[in-house]
């Protein structure tokens, strides 16, 4: 990797079930024919009428691997804002082809979505749930977040921590009840979970379902059958997200697959959370184990595998996320790990942030959004 000496080496890689696209620099050079003389738009239309629904109808994420070379070459020769625009574009398409599948399976009446800390859980739902309107279907957006026990009842970890990504910190019984009242057409009244408070409340939030409206609900445990024990299998349509990135060197050596999320996670957390880095660092081991023991072993009971990464992220991402490392002392028991990252993150040449448009999925991260969170 070309490391500096004084720093450690880790590679985080996640147990997820990926397959990188080895052929994608054949592909990009099939492409460049094709394109030739097009416009930026024309160009976008011709590689979006291409995305075919059975790339995202597997059992693994697809995602393909750039090299950081490469990438920065594209950044220099102002190619920066076509490489923002075409992504948008085709994760765009992938929403609009997971909304057609769900609009052929009658039987839908919910959605669930699932994944790892910050793979953006929430936009994915708000974007689906546009998706789905513009297929002339009625939608509406849960989250498990409010189905948090009270703090006291939480199970704590081996190192004595509360275990937020453990099963039991979700109030199992009452959701499945609401699940099952919801889908067959009752109003229930949502819970409220107060994260200042560590306290469950009344909302006073009543919502029922209409005909033909599918419910669309995200969180770290949506695919873990214990929630959706009883409900009829034609009911359910199931998503795995991540953002899930696979970059290299030039040298062919790789970086972790989760860096991105952790950069993601810190950066929206000291916007939004008032999280330190440090806090953020100490954390994580603690997230990681979560979501191999609760998340990732139930990627395969997926419908769709979706990967949320942007290849270049880490070149819009630094701009937030040095400044919050810069923070990090060098007697903090994470200052290492916060040099890792910094030097990770400087291997990307500078994407402007204002090229990401309101309603990409980063801005839920990065700020800026046009959803409500």
């Amino acid at each position: 990797m070309n490391i500096p000496a004084n720093l450690p080496i880790r590679y985080d890689r996640s147990s997820e079930k990926f397959e990188v696209n080895g052929a994608y620099l054949k592909i990009r050079e099939q492409l460049k024919n094709a394109v030739e003389g097009k416009s930026l738009d024309e160009t976008i239309q011709y590689l979006v009428s291409r995305v075919k629904g059975k790339y995202l109808f597997t059992k693994r994420l697809k995602t393909v691997c750039i090299s950081i070379g490469m990438m920065n070459n594209a950044i220099d020769r102002g190619d920066a804002e076509k490489m923002v625009k075409i992504s948008e574009a085709l994760q765009l398409k992938g929403f609009e082809l997971i909304a057609d599948a769900v609009a052929r399976h009658e039987g839908v009446k919910a959605v669930l979505i699932a994944g790892p800390s910050s793979s953006g859980k929430t936009t994915f739902s708000k974007k689906l749930c546009m998706a789905l309107e513009q297929k002339g279907m009625s939608a509406k957006c849960l989250s498990f977040d409010d189905y948090y026990v009270d703090r006291e009842l939480t199970p704590r970890d081996e190192t004595g921590d509360y275990d937020f990504e453990h099963i039991d910190a979700i109030n199992v019984p009452l959701f499945r009840q609401h699940f099952s009242q919801l889908l067959k057409g009752e109003e229930i009244e949502l819970p409220r979970y107060d994260f200042a408070k560590g306290k469950s409340t009344q909302s006073g939030n009543y919502i029922k379902l209409a005909n033909h409206t599918i419910l669309i609900m995200e969180g770290i445990h949506a695919l873990n059958p214990i929630l959706t024990g009883g409900i009829p299998e034609e009911n359910i349509f199931r998503i795995y997200i991540s953002g899930l990135t696979v970059a290299k060197n030039d040298d062919g050596t790789y970086y972790g697959t989760t860096d991105n999320r952790l950069i993601r996670r810190m950066v929206r957390d000291a916007q939004f959370r008032n999280t330190t880095a440090s806090e953020t660092l100490a954390r994580w081991p603690s997230v990681r184990r979560g979501e191999e023991k609760w998340i990732t072993p139930f990627q395969q009971n997926a419908d769709v595998n979706f990967c949320t990464a942007f290849q270049y992220e880490l070149a819009v991402l630094k701009q937030k996320a040095l400044p919050i490392l810069e923070n990090v002392r060098e007697d903090d028991p994470y200052y290492e790990e916060a040099e890792r990252l910094k030097w990770v993150m400087n291997r990307f040449h500078d994407i402007p942030l204002d090229l990401l448009p309101s309603h990409s999925l980063l801005r839920e991260f990065m700020g800026g959004s046009a959803f409500e969170y």
